[in-house]
């Protein structure tokens, strides 16, 4: 592939530092400082956004609806004919239902297990509830709107993944996805070197992988694979496969992806990275998008990344690929 990204459909972007749950898996709740991205810098990137030939903006974080402005955000990246999606908690949904309907294309809740456990995991208790009720409010203004769930497995709920369908349907979503959680990155917080907590609180064990393979061939089994669980059965088999190579029982693949060269990740900071895991290319709070994603830096690490070897990507827990 090209060293030089040529079109960028793709742009991640977190809009505001802090988040409002506490999640095993995740450390950016102990963030000190609170930071949003202001709408006067936000008009400055899209301008870069449409050189760039953007397409889809996807606000995660962190919480997005945290951001003291992000309606007028998202009306923004609208007005210039960008999809615009929120990851969230679904904490504060409820409250922001009737401008989300109007400015956002769709929303991803994460969803982490039954109520119980999804309370337990997010670290806040009635979360499952809180989320249930924003579920509710986006649909009761607006029947059809788009509304999905992000499942991230671990110790936790890997013998849940059956129960996790079940509490997504009995909330009204149109889907659910489930992807393994990151223990080898220094994504979302991530203490450089700090895996061995991590590992503990989230990585399974061999008898919670058994338990795992089984929930899977469950799901599939049931016919829930491709239909109202995104992931096709070999990608729910490859989450096992994943957690199988962390335990050394077999060898780590790498998905197939192409994240670097069609996507990029804007942290609130303006630090760009090239996905999720990778390390920060540049910043474009000293200079534009285009300069940072087809700069020296960014240029000398798409050349030298090939997916299939490298040691981030084979252990990576998801994967974008936009055909060319």
């Amino acid at each position: 592939m090209n060293a030089h990204v040529q079109r960028l459909p793709v742009v991640v972007i977190y809009p505001h530092t802090r988040c409002n749950c506490r999640c095993t898996m995740c450390d950016i709740w102990k963030r000190d400082a609170a930071e949003s991205i202001e709408p006067e810098r936000f008009a400055r990137y899209l301008d870069e956004f449409a050189g760039l030939g953007v397409e889809w903006i996807v606000f995660s974080g962190g919480e997005p609806l945290m951001h003291p402005q992000l309606d007028p955000l998202c009306s923004m990246a609208k007005a210039r004919g960008l999809r615009v999606t929120i990851l969230t908690t679904g904490l504060l949904l409820e409250r922001h239902a009737s401008w989300i309907v109007s400015g956002v294309d769709d929303v991803i809740v994460s969803l982490d297990g039954p109520p119980e456990t999804h309370d337990r995991i997010r670290g806040v208790t009635g979360a499952f509830d809180a989320l249930a009720r924003g579920a509710r409010a986006l649909r009761e203004r607006r029947p059809a709107y788009p509304i999905s769930a992000r499942c991230t497995v671990q110790k936790a709920n890997c013998r849940l993944l059956g129960d996790t369908v079940s509490a997504a349907e009995s909330v009204g979503l149109d889907a659910v996805s489930f992807l393994a959680a990151d223990v080898s990155s220094d994504a979302f917080d991530h203490v450089p070197g700090g895996g061995t907590q991590l590992e503990r609180r989230v990585a399974l064990d061999a008898s919670d992988i058994g338990a795992l393979a089984a929930e899977v061939e469950a799901l599939i089994w049931r016919g829930a694979a491709g239909a109202f669980v995104r992931e096709s059965a070999d990608k729910l088999r490859r989450i096992v496969r994943h957690f199988r190579a962390t335990l050394g029982e077999c060898e780590a693949v790498a998905p197939r992806c192409n994240a670097p060269w069609v996507s990029a990740v804007i942290e609130t900071d303006g630090t760009v990275r090239p996905c999720f895991f990778h390390r920060p290319v540049g910043n474009i709070a000293s200079e534009c998008l285009s300069a940072v994603v087809n700069g020296p830096q960014a240029v000398a690490f798409r050349a030298g990344l090939d997916v299939a070897s490298n040691d981030t990507c084979r252990k990576c827990v998801c994967s974008l690929y936009v055909e060319p």
